[in-house]
């Protein structure tokens, strides 16, 4: 199936989802005072905003994890693991709010048959759509035919993955060829059935004697002139035409089409280009840095004052940084070392513990008592936080790197900064300073291309651990 349909059929699911949270806040509102109490203590219209806020937890919840995005109807654990995670995060984020804010009069016997009853319908829906989606499809849509153009195996892929999706309305018509075909050629090597073959040429007599919805072509960078007339016809006869981008170099970037006011622009990228998920990512970051700054200032007072009277020089440590696409900033820490240490690096190179660009000492002796010890629990970044305020970090991204080692980057490294760098990533997880440099590029680069606000959110659950215990750090 088509991307965009799994993206529609997402939103679908979204929009059944947050209905059925209404209605199963009424069923689990009359399970309660027909079987349990018959008298609540409060009436249920002392409930209504409880319903808003649950269903924008559950819809938060399902987008961070995923639960909408590129249904795929034919895994069935995902019927059941999908509204497991929504109903599971977003209870346990309700309850959270409600002994936050003290809401003593909240019925927790009420919101326990909300959350069950609520899961059991998200199940039930999607094992419902599982099983009457594609008969609801051709009701509705009908079948959408197929003619698949060029040559190759990826021809042959393309028609497999159209039979895959039969069931759902897609159906071959036919295959063409840009070069002279025999006549009565059936063609039927890998698939189910066999299709006629025909010459491209015919194309306009095709699609004005057959009902023709759709035509892929799979050619080469050489043939895309000889498709020049045919792509005409199609766009004359309103047929909506298709390309297969098979002869562009790309390895790993994600493609799709933009336009720059009426100007359509085909546009290939390396990183996450979700608008509406990055900017969730940069709210989270923008309130959970506010809250943190605010909790943590006499924290804050008390580690710098520890610093001045412990050793002579400032509390704060400010270096210059690359962060986004190279963008310099800068970057903020407690101080942990003697005054002047950067100027001893070039003495202490051969102690680095490090390979490539990057200098690490596990006992580096420019280290201050205080400052060992802040730099074991990572309390010295703690004023980064004032930098992801700025916007110039997140959270959760690649470490922003010192000028001098992106110098030394080599070219595929250098792609680490295209994402918003951070105070943890990936590289925590696997044993902070303890990486070889090749690993923890690798690392990097990994989170950016299968970047998501859960794997976000499962980094930063991963980093706590990780930090209280110190393990890692130098």
């Amino acid at each position: 199936m088509f991307s965009r349909y799994k993206r529609m059929a997402g939103v679908l699911y979204l929009v059944a989802d947050a209905m059925l949270a209404m209605a199963s806040f009424a069923l689990a509102d009359w399970v309660r005072s027909a079987v349990i109490t018959p008298r609540a203590l409060y009436p249920v219209r002392a409930y209504f905003w409880i319903i808003p806020l649950a269903i924008l937890l559950w819809v938060g919840v399902g987008l961070i994890t995923g639960a909408y995005r590129e249904i795929q109807e034919e895994k069935l654990f995902r019927a059941f693991w999908d509204p497991l995670k929504v109903a599971f995060f977003g209870t346990a984020l309700l309850f959270a709010f409600i002994f936050a804010f003290k809401f003593e009069f909240i019925s927790r016997l009420l919101l326990g048959f909300y959350a069950l009853i609520d899961f059991f319908a998200m199940v039930a829906l999607r094992l419902v759509a599982r099983g009457l989606g594609n008969a609801l499809r051709r009701t509705f849509g009908g079948y959408r035919e197929f003619l698949v153009a060029g040559s190759g195996p990826q021809v042959e892929e393309i028609a497999r993955a159209i039979e895959a999706n039969e069931e759902r309305g897609m159906r071959i018509f036919a295959f063409a060829r840009t070069g002279p075909v025999p006549e009565d050629l059936q063609e039927s090597h890998g698939l189910r059935h066999a299709y006629p073959v025909y010459s491209l040429d015919r194309l306009p007599e095709l699609v004005r004697k057959h009902v023709i919805d759709e035509v892929i072509f799979v050619v080469s960078k050489d043939e895309m002139e000889k498709t020049e007339e045919a792509f005409l016809v199609c766009e004359e006869e309103g047929v909506k035409t298709r390309v297969l981008l098979n002869f562009f170099p790309q390895l790993v970037s994600k493609v799709y089409l933009d336009r720059l006011e009426e100007m359509p622009l085909l546009t290939f990228t390396t990183t996450p280009e979700n608008e509406y998920l990055l900017l969730w990512k940069r709210v989270f970051d923008f309130v959970m840095a506010f809250v943190l700054m605010v909790i943590l200032s006499p924290f804050f007072l008390l580690l710098g004052l520890v610093i001045k009277l412990t050793s002579k020089g400032p509390v704060l440590y400010r270096q210059v940084r690359c962060g986004l696409g190279g963008r310099k900033f800068t970057l903020y820490k407690f101080r942990s070392m003697l005054v002047g240490a950067d100027l001893q690096r070039d003495k202490l190179r051969v102690l680095n513990e490090v390979d490539g660009p990057v200098f690490k000492i596990r006992n580096d002796p420019r280290c201050t008592p205080v400052g060992r010890l802040m730099r074991k629990f990572s309390l010295d970044e703690l004023p980064q936080l004032a930098n992801i305020l700025k916007g110039d970090m997140s959270f959760v991204g690649p470490r922003p790197p010192l000028p001098e080692e992106v110098e030394k980057y080599a070219g595929w490294q250098r792609r680490r900064m295209r994402m918003q760098p951070g105070l943890t990533c990936l590289w925590a997880l696997e044993g902070r300073s303890k990486l070889n440099f090749q690993r923890w590029m690798e690392l990097d680069l990994e989170y950016i291309d299968n970047w998501s606000p859960a794997l976000d959110l499962k980094i930063l659950l991963k980093t706590i651990p990780v930090v209280l215990l110190g393990r890692g750090a130098s």
